[in-house]
């Protein structure tokens, strides 16, 4: 007997048990309830804690910290000042005491114009006229803070909550507080060309159940690698994903304590649902050549920023929650140590993108329930880096949030004349991130995970949401 036959003949054999099993009533039964309690589906919507503004978060990081005073947070005292000398200010990490630096710096001129924009006269710089063209959607928080200056730690944070131990990404958070809109695309989705600074940790899922872990997508022709059936026919294809999901819940029931097995039988039935619905997704031959121009994608483009954010808005369509966009990845990224001109090309890679996606949700309605973040780790200093660069700088910079339930046209926070600290309505990271929780629906205070004896949340102890910014 050939291969051929032994493997058809055993797949027979194995149908023949799965059968006698299921007449039992047992597996049907336990499947029965499963589906009951779940829709059908681990992953079912859970509702809010009150009504929700969004739907959906589409998350834009910008690696490297891109430098708050020279994009949107204008320094005309800094512009007059150029080229003198000052002791920087500081805060002694975790003690929220003042010290001065003993070096002197020189202060650096924003090398970048700065215009108003829209009716609300946002100022913003020449390094993102796109945006600017769309200043009246956007609101700017410019006096944010974090707590580190290093990358990896502050791209964790803004990830994660947690510079130090590796907590669950926000996306990990929302997966989990709110389930999916749609079983057969994953809810938290990472394009990342590039590893950023603490890898795959900023969309992992941390002591969360493990099926709420980003899933990484690689911009290209393949975006999700072994993703056509190999099966022979589809029907056979169908039978024996039946059979084994069968035994699997069988297998999965008797370790119930193991959730990687739960996890594991989720990815299966998510990946057999993506080769059936993923290829519509990234099937951009509907779109019109309008469409294309406004997000800056060219034919044949399955790469560029542009068609990340085409694919944002896609997939946002089809319902999934969190759609994470990496800008770049630890290298050739915003960290412009030796010259403030290299941020030029980084923002012309973004700029359009952005604005053509805030753009074309709004024209479709997709934009009155669906939030957007744009941030990056942390600012830079307004002094020199020993070049015409500038150094890391945590304790004031920019983000923006646009969309659902937030105000437009707005510049929330005030930092000091030359973009240091904040000097009014300071934004925590927890409090940046309190907020996106309660515009898609969540109480940050509730949304907890009971972990080696202790409750944890994204926003750890603190935290508060920024209603002043809020619709």
């Amino acid at each position: 007997m050939n291969q051929t036959n032994m493997n058809q003949n055993s797949r027979r054999e194995f149908l023949k048990c799965s059968a006698a099993g299921l007449t039992s009533g047992m597996l049907y039964d336990r499947l029965c309830v499963a589906a009951r309690a779940a829709g059908g589906r681990p992953l079912a919507p859970i509702a809010t804690h009150h009504t929700p503004k969004a739907n959906h978060l589409i998350f834009i990081f910008l690696t490297g910290g891109f430098s708050h005073v020279d994009t949107f947070d204008y320094k005309p005292k800094l512009q007059a000042d150029h080229d003198k000398t000052f002791k920087s200010w500081a805060l002694a990490e975790g003690l929220g005491e003042e010290y001065e630096y003993a070096t002197k710096h020189a202060l650096v001129g924003s090398p970048f114009t700065f215009s108003k924009f829209g009716q609300s006269g946002m100022t913003i710089s020449e390094l993102f006229p796109h945006l600017g063209a769309i200043a009246d959607d956007l609101c700017v928080i410019r006096s944010m803070h974090t707590l580190t200056k290093e990358h990896f730690q502050a791209a964790l944070a803004m990830h994660t909550g947690s510079a130090t131990v590796p907590m669950p990404s926000i996306g990990s958070w929302l997966s989990y507080g709110l389930g999916t809109l749609n079983s057969n695309l994953p809810p938290y989705v990472v394009f990342c060309e590039h590893l950023p600074y603490a890898g795959t940790q900023v969309w992992d899922s941390s002591f969360l159940p493990p099926q709420h872990q980003g899933t990484r997508l690689l911009p290209g022709a393949e975006p999700i690698a072994n993703l056509k059936s190999q099966a022979e026919t589809a029907t056979l294809d169908e039978l024996e994903h039946r059979m084994l999901l069968d035994v699997n819940e069988v297998h999965a029931a008797a370790r119930a304590g193991d959730p990687n097995l739960r996890a594991r039988i989720n990815s299966f039935n998510t990946a057999q649902g993506m080769m059936r619905v993923a290829p519509e997704v990234f099937d951009i031959a509907s779109e019109s050549a309008t469409t294309l121009e406004q997000y800056a994608v060219d034919e044949g483009d399955q790469e560029s920023f542009g068609w990340q954010c085409l694919m944002a808005r896609r997939m946002v369509e089809r319902g999934v929650r969190t759609v994470e966009l990496i800008d770049t990845g630890a290298d050739d990224n915003w960290d412009s140590h030796r010259d403030m001109l290299d941020h030029r090309p980084k923002a012309a890679r973004v700029d359009k993108p952005i604005a053509g996606l805030i753009t074309d949700l709004k024209q479709r309605g997709l934009l009155d329930d669906t939030l957007i973040a744009i941030c990056t780790e942390f600012g830079r200093t307004p002094s020199d880096a020993g070049s015409t660069g500038r150094s890391h700088w945590n304790h004031a910079f920019s983000t923006l949030l646009v969309g659902a339930g937030v105000r437009g046209g707005l510049v929330y926070g005030e930092t000091d004349q030359y973009g240091l600290r904040p000097i009014k309505d300071p934004v925590h990271l927890h409090d940046y991130h309190a907020t996106i929780l309660h515009l898609m629906g969540i109480d940050h205070t509730k949304l907890t995970y009971r972990y080696a004896g202790r409750d944890f949340r994204l926003t750890d102890v603190s935290g508060r949401v920024v209603n002043e910014i809020l619709v």
